[in-house]
């Protein structure tokens, strides 16, 4: 099975390396090279390709707004390709399949590719309709732009994709936030109030105005002095539930205490 590929970059130095990986494989064919957004959305919609090699930062328009303007039935696979890590998180966020990281590594180069041929084979994960929904929905929902089960955590250089139902409990750390699974803790920059929001149809109810807590990891609730509980959790860690928070007892519990 042949790729039909784009390159789109603003610089020409950039287009020629991407230019010449691809040349080393047998399976890609480069339709077209765009200099700019604009230039990348009139290319899409006049040849809709399999896969497209996406800037992320342009003069004008960037990489994501490509992903704005082109219909359900032009949607590509996107891997964005940058010289900063800034928008990682971004791009999983909108379901592309992969990000690498300017000057490209010849290895990380062909892993990207060997994703790209392993989404094409399956016609589940290849559908154009039900990939672009997704990312439309996301990029259009600046309240809730996280997956609807994962969320992506950069650490470490990079990006470690975390299931939401896995997260024990969140603590707030002034503008960050701390996921704890296990004896792990991983930061996110985001507030106590839009992680709660986030995670709210996943189980997790607030208990302290820095906690929340998942419903399912809950062992017991010990009553405390003026109508505060203490929570304790399946591997034994022991949270405070305030008493401004006692509406939570009944998610906790599963019925009012």
């Amino acid at each position: 099975m042949t790729m039909r590929a784009i390159i789109v970059d603003d610089e020409e130095l950039a287009r020629r390396g991407i230019r010449a990986l691809l040349a080393r494989a047998t399976d890609v064919e480069v339709i077209a090279e765009c200099g700019n957004a604009r230039e990348a959305i009139e290319a899409i919609r006049a040849d809709p390709p399999d896969l497209v090699f996406l800037d992320v930062q342009m003069p004008g328009k960037s990489g994501f707004d490509v992903l704005t303007e082109i219909s359900l039935a032009q949607c590509p696979h996107i891997v964005f390709v940058t010289a900063h890590d800034d928008f990682a998180i971004r791009a999983f966020e909108v379901h592309a399949l992969d990000y690498l990281l300017k000057p490209l590594n010849e290895r990380r180069f062909e892993l990207t590719l060997e994703r790209a041929r392993k989404a094409m084979a399956n016609a589940h994960e290849g559908s154009v309709g039900r990939r672009l929904a997704q990312l439309a929905a996301n990029l259009g929902d600046t309240a809730a732009p996280l997956g609807a089960d994962r969320i992506p955590v950069k650490a470490g250089g990079k990006v470690v994709v975390i299931r939401i139902a896995d997260v024990d409990w969140v603590k707030a750390e002034h503008d960050y936030v701390s996921l704890f699974i296990g004896n792990k803790s991983w930061l996110v920059r985001e507030t106590i109030a839009s992680i709660e929001r986030r995670f709210a149809n996943a189980g997790f109810v607030r208990i302290h105005r820095s906690t929340l807590v998942n419903v399912d990891r809950v062992r017991e609730l010990r009553p405390l002095h003026k109508g505060e509980f203490q929570v304790v959790l399946q591997d034994g860690v022991e949270l405070k539930l305030s008493r401004n928070f006692r509406a939570a007892l009944t998610r906790l519990a599963g019925a009012p205490v």
